[in-house]
């Protein structure tokens, strides 16, 4: 079993910051990519950030500049910092991991349950 459990999310105003965090426990032999989605009532889930395994990573135009997606591979936690959030940023955050499990060496993915991120104006 491997759960994903994000945390920091919560109230903000424009112009403020928030670290969203997402650790990753359970039978992980190697965590792969990690990314961070969000979602808002009536709209598809969109992708904002992702980390490889090496560092490297890649954004969603429309945070570039403001969010920053790091990990520590030692402890199997993944961050999302946000700065200069807007009213547009408020969404439910979700962590997701490609993970390759210790029993059998397969890779699955996994999702967090969310977090809520709501940035008044």
């Amino acid at each position: 079993q491997v759960q994903l459990v994000e945390s920091g999310g919560g109230l903000v105003q424009a112009g403020g910051s928030l670290r969203l965090s997402c650790a990753a426990s359970g039978s992980i032999f190697s965590v792969n990519a990690m990314d961070w989605y969000r979602q808002v009532p009536g709209k598809q889930r969109e992708l904002v950030a992702r980390i490889t395994s090496t560092g490297n990573t890649n954004y969603a135009d429309s945070v570039k500049g403001r969010f920053t997606i790091s990990r520590n591979n030692a402890k199997n936690t993944m961050y999302l910092q946000m700065n200069s959030l807007e009213p547009e940023d408020t969404a439910v955050y979700y962590c997701h991991g490609v993970v390759t499990v210790v029993a059998g060496g397969r890779t699955y993915s996994y999702w967090g349950q969310g977090t809520q991120v709501t940035v008044s104006s």
